[in-house]
C-alpha cells in the first residue's frame, strides 16, 4: 500500500538531513524525497556563502543558537569525514562607529553566553588578522568556518541510502488517516506513512496543500552579491556589527573555499519565491505576498533599513560605499557581479519576522517552516530533530 515509510519534500540540506537522520536513526526506514528541480540543492543551499557559522548572534537558548553551536561542530566533523572541502577559519565581527561599540561588547557577552571562544580586538590586532580592514574594534570568532554546501548535500543524499527524485513538483496532497498520497505535476502519485515538508521557499505553499494553516507567509527577500577581482585584498571572513532589529547581517566579506571572496549579501524583495534578478516576476506569488498583513507591515516598520537595500541594489556605487565602511581600499572597478540567492523568511501576520527556526506538526505531518541561516551550519541537529518528531508518529 505504501511506497515509503516518510515522505520528505525538498532536496536542499534539511530535507536531506532529515532523510539521513532517519536512517541513521531507525536503519530500515524507507525514505523518498522529492525535488522539483532536477538537481539537488538549488536554491537556498547552493546559494549562500558557505559559512559554517558559530552560533554567536542567536539567543542564548533558541534553537538557533543551540543547533548552530553544535551544528557547526557536526559540520566540520562530517566534512572532515567524508574528505568534503572545508576550513575553521575564524571571522572578525568589526566596529566601525562609536554608535556600534555597543553592539559589539553585546555580542561579546551573548557569545560567551552560547559558549563560544571570543576574543576582543583593538585597532592594531584587526590589522594582524586583515591588513587592509579598519574600524575601532572588533571580535575575533575562532569556530568559524567554511565548506561547500552543494557536496554536503550530495554526500547526505547517498549517505542517507533514501530514494531521490528529482523533477517531481508536488501539487496536491491528500491526507488520510492511514498516511499520505502526494501527486506530481507529471501525475507521479507517491504513498507514505508521514509526510516531511522541507519545501523552503515553498513550505507555506506545501502546508496549505496538505490542509494546514501555517500562520505565517514566506516573504522573499534576495540577496545580491559581488565578488573581488582581487581576493589577495581580504584574508579570511569580515563582518559588521549587525542591526539586531533586522535578520540580516550586512554586508559582509567572505573568502570562500574556492578561494574566491564574495561581497554581499543585501537584502531586497524578490518579485517571486525565486526571483533571482528583478526582471523574474511572478504575478500570483507577488500577488500572495502583497495581500499577507505581515508584508505592509514589515514595510512600514524598516522602510528606512529597505530604502537603504533597494538603493545598494540598483546603485553599485552605493554598493562599494557600504564594503568601504570595513575595506576603505576597495573601488568600485574592484567589484563584479556574482549569483545571487534568495532567503525564505517566514513572517506572521501581525509582520514578526520570525526570528527561530520554525516546526509544526500536524496528523502524520512535519512541518519545516522557517529555516534559514544558519540552517546550513545546523542542518544535521535539525535533521535529527524533524526525524525525531516523524518517528514518534510512525
Amino acid at each position: 500500500m505504501f511506497d515509503c515509510d516518510v515522505l520528505v519534500i525538498g532536496g536542499g540540506i534539511v530535507g536531506l538531513s532529515t532523510a539521513y537522520a532517519l536512517t541513521r536513526a531507525a536503519p530500515g526506514t524507507r525514505v523518498t524525497v522529492l525535488e522539483k528541480e532536477h538537481g539537488l540543492a538549488r536554491h537556498q543551499t547552493g546559494r549562500n556563502s558557505g559559512v559554517i557559522h558559530s552560533g554567536i548572534y542567536y539567543r542564548p537558548g533558541s534553537l538557533k543558537a543551540r543547533f548552530a553551536v553544535s551544528g557547526a561542530a557536526e559540520m566540520v566533523k562530517f566534512c572532515a569525514e567524508w574528505g568534503i572541502p572545508h576550513e575553521v577559519t575564524g571571522k572578525l565581527i568589526v566596529a566601525t562607529t562609536r554608535e556600534e561599540l555597543p553592539r559589539l561588547h553585546a555580542l561579546v557577552q551573548r557569545g560567551r553566553e552560547n559558549g563560544i571562544p571570543v576574543r576582543e580586538l583593538g585597532p592594531t590586532q584587526i590589522s594582524e588578522y586583515e591588513p587592509r580592514v579598519r574600524g575601532l574594534a572588533a571580535i575575533h570568532v575562532g569556530t568559524t568556518g567554511i565548506c561547500d554546501y552543494g557536496a554536503v548535500s550530495a554526500r547526505l543524499a547517498e549517505a542517507s541510502g533514501a530514494r531521490i527524485v528529482r523533477g517531481a513538483e508536488v501539487v496536491a496532497i491528500d491526507r488520510r488517516p492511514w498516511g499520505v498520497a502526494v501527486r506530481t505535476a507529471d501525475g507521479r502519485i507517491v504513498r507514505a506513512r508521514v509526510l516531511v515538508n522541507c519545501a523552503g521557499l515553498h513550505c507555506d505553499r506545501i502546508a496549505r496543500l496538505a490542509g494546514d494553516d501555517p500562520g505565517m507567509r514566506i516573504v522573499p527577500f534576495r540577496g545580491e552579491y559581488y565578488e573581488l577581482t582581487d581576493p589577495s585584498l581580504v584574508r579570511g571572513l569580515v563582518y559588521p556589527v549587525p542591526d539586531p532589529a533586522f535578520p540580516f547581517l550586512g554586508v559582509h566579506l567572505t573568502r570562500g573555499i574556492d578561494g574566491g571572496v564574495h561581497i554581499g549579501p543585501n537584502a531586497v524583495p524578490a518579485l517571486a519565491r525565486e526571483g533571482y534578478g528583478w526582471s523574474v516576476v511572478r504575478p500570483r506569488e507577488l500577488a500572495g505576498t502583497l495581500a499577507w498583513p505581515g508584508s505592509w507591515s514589515i514595510a512600514r516598520a524598516h522602510w528606512r533599513y529597505g530604502a537603504g537595500e533597494l538603493h545598494r541594489s540598483v546603485s553599485k556605487r552605493a554598493f562599494t560605499e557600504a564594503v568601504r565602511r570595513l575595506l576603505p581600499i576597495v573601488e568600485e572597478s574592484d567589484l563584479r557581479r556574482a549569483a545571487p540567492g534568495v532567503r525564505a523568511q517566514a513572517v506572521l501576520r501581525d509582520g514578526t519576522l520570525v526570528d527561530d527556526f520554525l516546526f509544526r506538526e500536524a496528523a502524520r505531518t512535519v512541518h519545516v517552516l522557517n529555516a534559514p541561516s544558519p540552517a546550513a551550519t545546523a542542518s544535521l541537529p535539525i535533521g535529527r530533530e524533524v526525524a525525531t518528531r516523524v518517528l514518534a508518529q510512525l
